[in-house]
């Protein structure tokens, strides 16, 4: 059986582990360079300014001293210790300070240095010749005192050269050396890289993986699929989003599901009734003038009540799709509440609920009229829905500085402490019972949160069971 193994280039594990890889590489190679191959020219080069510093020293000194013996004295104490050897020449040829057992030695590049260090513009001059068996000499020449005649010219008898040699070691022992130990080096490195590449690039792309597989599992329909982070915020934190993502959605699905329930009981009793006054109509009731009026009359409700369905859910619709802007005027939020309470007074006659308006007086804010009374009649009718025995609906306006609060409050059996968070989103019923069968979507409280929201408006709820439950919300005031 043949197996197709395919690799993914774009993937984050070959990614890390190709950029550790390039990176180990490059440090490596500039490892190879400064210490195998440049590492003549770099000991050179520092060779070469160690006697120029050391160079400037001595002319600082002799500047400061001019007594050839107290500079000698000087010259030693600056050059102990070093492999450097040190004289100074007249610009004749002349010893003037040198080690006497050593006043023979680099005689010939003494003269071939001062006559070059003459024919040069530059204060000094410096060059590696070669010696014996691999060796080089750093020749380094410098005026220490320059002196002209009366025309300006060089006075060679009376001017004062300094002369440095330093033995330049072979290195290539050493650089063989070296090679020997950057190639065990780099072996170990780049095995280490790659180790920690792979180790780095599973731990990243591992969690990535499992978070893909759950996000397809919740593609699937499994909402409730749990996201497990990794050993990074990152990951983790994108884990936890995911997963309230998926925890919302499948609420959502619940509610949807409940909302489908409800609508469908919902439309299925009015147009059950529908159907069944009119068969009455056309079969029994169709002469008789009072009967007639009255199966007609249960049909027009019952059409009513899904004309209502429809409008809440149609308005929900656009509300969360933003489709729906406020027409905003100055009004009298007193005058509005006063006109919206009153359509409840065949409620109040009928079958006995009392409904009390407590307000200030008139009181102006800016906003969506329609929109705001809509917000009361649905608070109004969730009261109604959910009081008490006494059957009584308090509605009252606060001023509050520079806002108004409205509080709708009954006395029915409250709002369960775990529930009281939910009451607001869409399709949420409330457990406790309510004491009148209300027509509806269940989305009244939904609709009057997006109100409020677009609006700008704080509002709440606070309950407790057994004692009622008050809605509120604030307006700012003109």
């Amino acid at each position: 059986m043949n197996t197709k193994i395919s690799f993914d280039f774009k993937s984050i594990r070959f990614k890390l582990w190709a950029y550790f890889i390039l990176f180990a590489v490059i440090i490596l190679g500039l490892v190879w360079l400064l210490q195998v191959y440049f590492l003549d020219a770099y000991y050179e080069d520092m060779k070469l300014k160690k006697s120029e510093r050391m160079a400037s020293e001595l002319v600082n000194a002799f500047n400061e001293d001019y007594s050839l013996e107290s500079f000698s004295l000087r010259l030693n104490e600056i050059s102990q210790g070093s492999d450097t050897y040190v004289r100074v020449e007249t610009g004749d040829g002349r010893i003037v300070i040198s080690p006497s057992s050593q006043s023979f030695l680099y005689r010939s590049e003494t003269n071939s240095l001062r006559l070059k260090l003459l024919d040069s513009e530059f204060p000094s001059y410096s060059e590696i010749i070669p010696g014996s068996k691999d060796t080089k000499t750093l020749t380094y020449a410098r005026f220490l005192h320059k002196a002209t005649d009366k025309y300006g010219n060089l006075d060679a008898g009376n001017s004062l050269i300094l002369y440095m040699f330093s033995p330049l070691f072979p290195v290539r022992s050493t650089i063989s050396i070296l090679r020997r130990q950057l190639t065990y080096i780099t072996i170990i490195a780049l095995l280490l890289a790659l180790s920690l590449a792979i180790y780095l690039a599973t731990r990243i792309s591992k969690p990535i993986r499992n978070i893909t597989e759950s996000a397809a599992e919740m593609g699937r329909g499994n909402y409730g699929v749990p996201f497990k982070g990794g050993h990074y915020t990152e990951i983790t934190e994108l884990a936890e989003t995911l997963t309230e993502a998926s925890q919302e959605l499948e609420k959502s699905d619940m509610y949807q599901k409940d909302l489908i329930a409800n609508v469908s009981h919902d439309l299925k009793t009015p147009l059950t009734m529908i159907k069944s006054y009119a068969e009455m109509i056309r079969d029994l009731s169709g002469d008789n003038k009072e009967k007639r009026e009255s199966h007609l009359s249960v049909i027009i409700d019952e059409a009513d009540r899904l004309n209502l369905l429809v409008d809440d859910m149609l308005t929900m619709s656009k509300m969360q799709q933003q489709k729906i802007a406020l027409e905003k005027s100055d009004f009298d939020l007193d005058e509005s509440i006063r006109t919206q309470i009153n359509s409840y007074d065949i409620l109040a006659e009928q079958e006995g609920y009392k409904f009390k308006y407590e307000s200030p007086g008139t009181v102006i804010i800016n906003g969506d009229e329609a929109k705001i009374r809509q917000v009361i009649a649905n608070l109004v009718n969730n009261a109604v829905k959910y009081c008490g025995d006494d059957k009584e609906i308090i509605v009252s306006l606060k001023p509050l500085g520079k806002k108004v609060r409205c509080e709708v409050t009954d006395h029915g059996q409250g709002i369960a402490p775990d529930e009281i968070n939910h009451v607001w989103e869409r399709y949420y019923k409330s457990s406790t019972h309510h004491v009148r069968p209300t027509e509806g979507s269940g989305l009244g409280l939904s609709i009057v949160k997006e109100i409020l929201t677009l609006h700008r408006a704080d509002y709440g709820v606070d309950s407790k069971l057994g004692r009622g439950t008050t809605f509120w919300f604030e307006l700012k005031t003109k």
